[in-house]
Formats: structure tokens, C-alpha cells, sequence
């Protein structure tokens, strides 16, 4: 387990993540999600619904899903789409039967996917090795104005990386500082299991 992070947490290009997820991908819900006691995509369905989250919404690195079976499980019952990198994991979200639609997308260029989006969210996503601030200019491209953005951030890159100077001039920020993963994690992987995200909420002023 503590493999798949260290090596998931040292990306540093798109081809490097396409790959490891491909791999990942198979073992991911039961291997990973489970035997961590991963809640990070609960927590972000939670604030984006207690803040008033309506659809159509786009997951963004929706990997296998957890993210969207979390707010079927709270009752959201609107449209939700899938973007992703890996097409692996696409496959594997696709057989839940959770999206409208599930689109391969790189989030660090110009998209054209399903919106305009009344809401926006994503877990895991941006964190070490994996998705910077630029992005989420790009994902502005595809929201609805007023639409609601529920992003999680890994506390240790949100400074390093330069999440508070991009969500700065974004106006009504909430930050919630969560923990990542449950009491389980700290047997399996105790150089991970006590890192914690912070879900950045606001809505879109287009």
C-alpha cells in the first residue's frame, strides 16, 4: 500500500500518471480505497451537498467512482459526469452505472466536455504528484455561473504548490480541513495515514 502511494505521490508528468494508474486501476476499490479506510471522497460529497450542491455535475478525476457512489448514497439523485486521465479507471467507474457520461480528459488543458456544470468536485485529484492550481481555470471553463466547486487539496502541497494564492482570488472561499483516511490506514501505512485535505468551496462568479 504505502508502494502504490509513494509511487503515486511522485508523478511528474501526465504519461507517468496514465501509467500508474492503468495499473492501479484493478485492485484500486479493494486494494487502496479499502484497506486504508480512504474517506476523502465521503467528505467531499458531504460539503458539496451540505452546501447546496445541484446538478449536472462533473467529478473530476473521477477515478473508479467513489466520489459519485458516495453522493448516490446521500441521495443526490442529478446527473453526474466523469473525467478522468486513465482510461483503465474510467472502465472501472463506468461499470457502476453512476455517470451520464465518462470522458478521458487531461484537466491541465482546454476542455469541452458535458456542461455547463452546476456543480463541481473532486477528490484526490489535486495533491503531490498529481494536479497543480493551473487547472482549475480550465475547469471554470466548463461551469455554470453560480456553480458550486467542492475540490479537495492536500494540506502539504496547498501552500508548497500555490493553492492559496489561486484560491485568493477567487471570491468566498470555505476551506474544511478533513481527515484523508481512517483508523485503519495507520497499521497499513503509517507514513500516510495521518495526512489530511482541506475541500475548497465557493461558487463560480463567471
Amino acid at each position: 500500500m504505502m508502494t502504490d502511494l509513494n509511487a503515486a505521490f511522485a508523478l511528474s508528468s501526465p504519461e507517468d500518471c496514465a501509467r500508474l494508474y492503468a495499473d492501479w486501476a484493478a485492485s484500486y476499490d479493494t486494494g487502496f480505497a479499502a484497506g486504508l479506510d480512504y474517506r476523502l471522497p465521503a467528505h467531499v460529497a458531504a460539503a458539496f451537498l451540505a452546501h447546496g450542491g445541484t446538478g449536472p455535475v462533473l467529478d473530476v478525476g473521477a477515478g473508479t467512482g467513489l466520489l459519485a457512489g458516495h453522493l448516490r448514497d446521500m441521495g443526490f439523485a442529478g446527473e453526474v459526469d466523469a473525467a478522468d486521465l486513465s482510461p483503465e479507471m474510467l472502465q472501472a467507474a463506468r461499470a457502476k452505472g453512476l455517470y451520464r457520461s465518462l470522458f478521458q480528459a487531461d484537466i491541465t488543458r482546454p476542455l469541452s466536455l458535458g456542461g455547463p456544470y452546476h456543480g463541481i468536485v473532486s477528490s484526490g485529484t489535486f495533491t503531490h504528484g498529481h494536479v497543480g492550481p493551473a487547472a482549475i481555470s480550465q475547469l471554470e471553463t466548463q461551469a455554470a455561473p453560480g456553480a458550486l466547486f467542492a475540490l479537495s487539496i492536500n494540506e502539504g502541497v496547498y501552500r508548497a504548490m500555490g493553492f492559496d494564492a489561486a484560491l485568493a482570488q477567487r471570491p468566498g472561499v470555505t476551506l474544511l480541513e478533513v481527515q484523508i483516511y481512517g483508523p485503519a490506514a495507520a497499521e497499513k501505512d503509517p507514513d500516510h495515514a495521518m495526512q489530511r485535505g482541506l475541500i475548497a468551496l465557493w461558487r463560480h462568479a463567471a
